[in-house]
């Protein structure tokens, strides 16, 4: 009996300890406020209004009403939410940067490699997207390959700063093990610098403007969405990323409710060899802000893609729908308005000019 009082005092003390380094944790993790020149930039910004960014076309956030509803299926109806066998993670091996290849990680983590360049965008490689280490969203698979064996990197883009697209210590870690610049939305440089980004590796963008790194030109886009870490929300930026080689293209989504601006970017800088849309986290009572399946496609399509790679699911637990269900629509949509698709495991390198058949993988772990 004193023996199990001895190990359930110790367990006790082990879990107080880690909550109180948790809690000592959180300040950082959700960030910083911009103040000063920073601030004056964003004020500045055509986007900027009222103390907040605003979309260009008006999007209703996650409605409080829908949050109950989505604590109690987080807790009491996980099983089809999740896979039921292991997610079949793929090391990519050697990287090569010739021609355009593009190496989704799990969630909307993903290398493209461009005629010689790589960017790398929304690296998360913790356990969990959250402030906590101890709660929040979970991995359902572990990352293909450790952040230190990735290759040289010519540019990491943050599409927005929820915990889910911008992880405080992945971050960190690629401070020191990357000499690459970060390409952020206005405002989100806050936090990389509070984090010990050295403030010569930050670039900060508004909606249509752009960076050139050699042949390389990244250009903030549109989306339509919101951000924030704490309790304010929308005091930083979200966008779409352009990435433009010499004579190849790739676009990425971000986290976007469809709307009109898409057609837009593709008029503007289509056609892009390559998209990685995200199809995942959507669900009825956010229906602007995450995209449902469908609206991805239709995305695909405005801004003249050629092959789609769907991103934003599989990883995280995030929304009330099915854990395949956003693989299984958007291939469905895929079929029926003839749009070419890769949907890669994690970790698999696709080559954009001979990607893999879909082969529905991910309907035999379901």
């Amino acid at each position: 009996m004193a023996k199990r009082v001895r190990t359930r005092t110790v367990m006790a003390l082990a879990l107080g300890a880690a909550a109180v380094w948790a809690a000592r944790d959180l300040p950082a993790q959700i960030g910083a406020r911009a103040r000063g020149a920073r601030r004056a930039r964003m004020e500045s910004s055509p986007q900027f209004s009222g103390g907040k960014f605003r979309n260009t076309v008006p999007a209703t956030e996650v409605a409080a009403a829908s949050m109950p509803r989505l604590f109690i299926s987080a807790v009491t109806d996980t099983e089809s939410r999740k896979p039921h066998l292991p997610v079949p993670v793929v090391n990519p091996g050697p990287a090569s940067a010739d021609g355009l290849h593009v190496t989704w990680y799990g969630h909307s983590s993903a290398l493209v490699e461009i005629e010689g360049r790589r960017v790398l965008l929304d690296p998360v490689w913790s356990d969990r997207c959250s402030p906590s280490r101890l709660a929040g969203p979970r991995r359902l698979h572990e990352p293909p390959v450790p952040l230190r064996e990735l290759p040289p990197l010519d540019a990491i883009v943050i599409s927005h700063d929820h915990y889910d697209h911008l992880d405080m210590v992945s971050i960190q870690n690629l401070v020191d093990l990357q000499a690459a610049p970060f390409l952020v939305p206005l405002g989100v440089g806050a936090h990389l610098e509070r984090w010990g980004v050295p403030e010569s590796r930050i670039v900060e963008l508004d909606w249509n403007e752009s960076h050139t790194i050699g042949t390389l030109e990244l250009i903030a886009t549109p989306a339509r969405h919101f951000s924030g870490r704490g309790f304010n929300r929308d005091e930083t930026l979200w966008a779409s990323w352009v990435i433009k080689g010499p004579t190849r293209r790739a676009f990425y989504s971000g986290d976007t409710g469809y709307f009109p601006g898409f057609a837009e970017i593709g008029a503007q800088h289509g056609p892009f060899d390559v998209t990685l849309v995200q199809v995942g986290a959507y669900g009825d009572a956010w229906p602007d802000i995450h995209m449902f399946p469908e609206d991805g496609v239709s995305v695909h399509l405005d801004v003249r893609g050629g092959l789609m790679i769907p991103v934003h699911w599989a990883t995280f637990n995030l929304a009330l729908h099915d854990w395949p269900e956003p693989a299984d629509r958007t291939w469905r949509e895929a079929k029926a308005r003839d749009v070419r698709l890769a949907i890669p495991r994690p970790g698999e390198r696709v080559d954009v000019d001979n990607p893999p058949p879909v082969d529905g993988w991910w309907q035999q772990i379901a």
